[in-house]
């Protein structure tokens, strides 16, 4: 069996920077500021660790498959371990570089790809795990309130159709049944520093909101980032840690799937799925 894993990845050296911010623009080089504000913000991390925990997914789901499953030539699935679900602004490119390079290929491959998995039980279960973690550490239950969080794509993309939103809001819904928890809300970060409109509420736009509506403190879980990286370190755990202090929030995060076992159950899960279709 054949996977090609895939993630985004995440520049090391600073001289890395501005070729990984420029690509992630779409080939626009970014302005001086914004070079300079996102090198502060890996400054401010001190490193992404992205790139090594997509090795050891990787290692990891390569060992559970080579148990049970023999390799078939010419055969080919792409998995995206960074995006549960789906968006014209992700996987829909992940998809048409992909295809690009099929098509320079001397022989055709039959390539099959997993879109989402925004419902998969395997990983509602894993956020379920580690959002009850968190909870097991408020101080007042019945004055928290607790937000779901994935990364914001333009209004534009929503407009045309784009199925995201309902997917990041399916994960949240079944994840808060799981724990009958007795609300719950949606939010967005990371958005892009770009003039377009970005689907919202903004994570720090809400925090403010619930401090005025009296809530003391907040659960916060990044379902749509599967393993800590820039998005999640410094969105999370300092800017939005910032906001709710000024607000006199208390803030807890719920950490992160990473390279978990399972978590690789379900991306395993998932191969297995897409390799009978």
């Amino acid at each position: 069996m054949n996977v090609l894993l895939m993630a985004y990845g995440t520049p090391y050296a600073p001289e890395e920077i501005e070729p990984y911010y420029t690509d992630i623009r779409r080939g626009k080089r970014p302005s001086e500021e914004l070079l300079k504000e996102l090198a502060e913000r890996y400054e401010q991390i001190g490193k992404s660790p992205l790139n090594e925990i997509t090795l050891v997914q990787a290692l990891r789901l390569q060992a559970l498959l080579n148990l049970e499953a023999p390799p078939l030539p010419k055969r080919l699935l792409g998995l995206i371990v960074a995006a549960p679900h789906y968006s014209l602004r992700s996987v829909a490119e992940y998809k048409e570089k992909v295809e690009a390079a099929l098509k320079a290929l001397p022989e055709p491959i039959h390539f099959v790809w997993v879109e989402s998995y925004e419902a998969h039980p395997g990983l509602i279960a894993a956020y379920a795990r580690r959002l009850e973690e968190a909870i097991w550490r408020l101080k007042d239950p019945k004055r928290a309130a607790y937000v779901f969080t994935a990364h914001s794509i333009p209004v534009a993309a929503v407009e045309r159709g784009d199925p995201y939103p309902r997917q990041v809001e399916k994960t949240a819904e079944l994840v808060a049944k799981r724990l009958s928890l007795p609300r719950f809300q949606v939010a967005y970060q990371s958005a892009g520093r770009t003039p377009e409109p970005w689907l919202g509420p903004d994570i720090n736009e809400l925090l403010r909101q619930l401090r005025e509506e009296g809530y003391t403190e907040v659960v916060v879980q990044a379902v749509g980032f599967p393993a800590d990286h820039l998005e999640v370190f410094y969105d999370l755990d300092l800017e939005a840690q910032a906001t709710a202090e000024a607000v006199g929030l208390r803030l807890l995060r719920a950490r992160s799937l990473n390279a978990d076992l399972d978590y690789i159950q379900v991306l395993k899960d998932l191969v297995e799925a897409a390799w009978l279709r």
